[in-house]
C-alpha cells in the first residue's frame, strides 16, 4: 500500500516556543552567536486582515519606514483602515498619501476582492502553509515573498524562509562570510534550519537590526 503524506496546519508560533526554539538553533554555530549575544528576537507578530497584508504589499522593495508613513497617512485619512473606506479614495488622493500607481493598483484588487467575497482572509489560519500561499497568491501583486511575510508574522507559522528579502541575505552575509547569496542559494542554505525556518529568519532579522543599530557581534573568526 503507498502512503500519502498530507500536509498538516503547523501549530503557530508563540512567546515561549519562539524562545525554546532559538535554543534548539544554537546547534547552528552562526546563530548560536546571534542568540548568545542578543538573546530572543521579538515575535514581529501581527494582527490577521486587509490592513496588515495592505502593509505587507506596501513594504515590497522599499524601506519599512517608508512603507510605514505611507500606511500611517492612510489610516490618518480614513481613520479605519478597511476595503470598503479604501475603495472611496480616487486614484489621486492615495497618490496623496504615498501610494505608487502599481500598488494603487493592487490595493484596489485586494480591497474589491474582500468586498465581493473572492478571498476569506479569515478562513486562512485554517489552511496549511501551501495553501495558504497559493489563495493569497491568486490575487493581483502578490507573490511569495508577501505570501511568506504573511505566514510567517501573521499566522505565525514556524517553518517559513520569505524568499527573495534582502535583509535576510545580508545578515546571512555579514554573520557567515560567505558570499551573499542569491534567493534561490539562500532558500537552499535555509534548509539546515527545518522545521524552524522562521524562527531562524527572525533570528537573522535580529542581527541585522542589531547591526544597523550599532551593536555589532565579534566578525567570524
Amino acid at each position: 500500500m503507498v502512503e500519502i503524506e498530507i500536509e498538516m496546519k503547523p501549530k503557530a508560533l508563540n512567546h515561549k516556543s519562539l524562545t525554546s526554539i532559538c535554543r534548539t538553533l544554537r546547534s547552528d554555530q552562526h546563530l548560536r552567536r546571534v542568540y548568545d549575544k542578543h538573546g530572543t528576537p521579538p515575535l514581529w507578530d501581527r494582527e490577521p486582515g486587509f490592513a496588515t497584508l495592505l502593509q505587507i504589499i506596501l513594504e515590497q522593495q522599499v524601506s519599512l519606514a517608508s512603507a510605514k508613513a505611507c500606511f500611517d497617512k492612510l489610516a490618518m485619512r480614513l481613520k479605519q483602515v478597511t476595503p470598503k473606506k479604501l475603495l472611496t479614495l480616487s486614484d489621486a488622493e492615495l497618490k496623496a498619501v504615498g501610494f505608487s500607481r502599481q500598488k494603487t493598483s493592487y490595493a484596489r484588487h485586494l480591497a474589491k476582492s474582500l468586498v465581493n467575497k473572492s478571498i476569506d482572509l479569515d478562513d486562512l489560519s485554517n489552511r496549511t502553509d501551501l495553501e495558504v500561499k497559493c489563495e493569497l497568491m491568486r490575487l493581483k501583486g502578490i507573490g511569495e515573498w508577501t505570501s511568506d511575510i504573511y505566514l510567517l508574522m501573521v499566522l505565525l507559522r514556524p517553518d517559513i524562509m520569505p524568499k527573495g528579502d534582502i535583509a535576510l541575505h545580508t545578515a546571512w552575509h555579514k554573520l557567515s562570510g560567505e558570499p551573499r547569496p542569491s534567493s534561490e542559494e539562500f532558500l537552499a542554505i535555509a534548509e539546515r534550519w527545518h522545521p524552524y525556518r522562521s524562527v531562524a529568519a527572525r533570528l537573522l532579522w535580529h542581527y541585522y537590526l542589531c547591526e544597523r543599530n550599532g551593536k555589532r557581534i565579534a566578525s567570524k573568526a
